[in-house]
């Protein structure tokens, strides 16, 4: 299904400034933003898909088994695959967040990183330079703690109200940071779901489950052939 861009950028726009006073609120009620980096932690040694990322990849408004990341480890228990994924998606999460996290998340065997950072950062008209070098940042430690981990570079837009000038250039991070560091791109994470009223919650933002599955379909045609290489090694 193509992404509806206009649809997505309008409703994008207009819940920008609901989002931003949203985004310091990380801990939700009931401890749903808790759930991903403390609890679901891998223990068993298996190697970890860990997905660092922000309220969608935590599956804000969610059960936890309905949001992307579980589905994905649903996809890897079906083959009979040994990797964990670990949701470590936090809502409200900036590319500041996610460094200040990393270190503790990378004590895990970690074989892939799925990075789903940056669009906090828009929502609050960050410095590009400044996201663009934290992600790096995030790269660079994962690959120290980590060197043969496989980095997953999840695509994200910014909303229109910013400026074009500023979209385009946040857009485009997420492509140049995939060539610089060799990673493979997910080219828009929401392709399919963004824009589509029937996909999102009443915020316009957030995915629905049915959304969710869209979203692991899109993370898994590029996620699929990296695990299945590893095991090949």
């Amino acid at each position: 299904m193509p992404v509806r861009r206009t649809g997505y950028l309008a409703i994008y726009g207009l819940a920008a400034v609901l989002a931003a006073a949203c985004t310091d609120q990380v801990r939700e009620p009931g401890g749903q933003a808790d759930r991903s980096a403390d609890t679901l932690v891998s223990r068993d040694g298996s190697s970890v898909v860990l997905f660092l990322g922000t309220s969608l990849t935590a599956g804000l408004g969610l059960s936890v088994e309905e949001a992307y990341p579980a589905l994905i480890q649903q996809k890897i228990d079906s083959l009979g695959w040994p990797y964990r994924v670990v949701n470590a998606g936090v809502s409200g999460e900036t590319t500041a967040g996610g460094l200040a996290r990393i270190d503790w998340l990378l004590q895990q065997p970690v074989a892939v990183l799925v990075l789903e950072l940056g669009a906090n950062d828009a929502l609050r008209g960050q410095n590009l330079d400044s996201t663009r070098h934290r992600l790096q940042a995030i790269i660079d430690r994962t690959k120290a703690a980590h060197p043969n981990a496989d980095i997953v570079i999840a695509g994200m837009q910014a909303p229109p109200n910013l400026g074009a000038e500023y979209t385009r250039r946040f857009r485009d991070i997420y492509p140049e940071l995939a060539r610089a560091n060799r990673a493979a791109l997910i080219p828009f994470l929401l392709e399919g779901v963004a824009g589509v009223p029937q996909l999102n919650q009443s915020d316009g933002i957030h995915p629905t489950a049915q959304g969710h599955r869209i979203m692991a379909e899109n993370v898994w045609k590029v996620l699929e052939p990296i695990l299945r290489r590893r095991l090949e090694q």
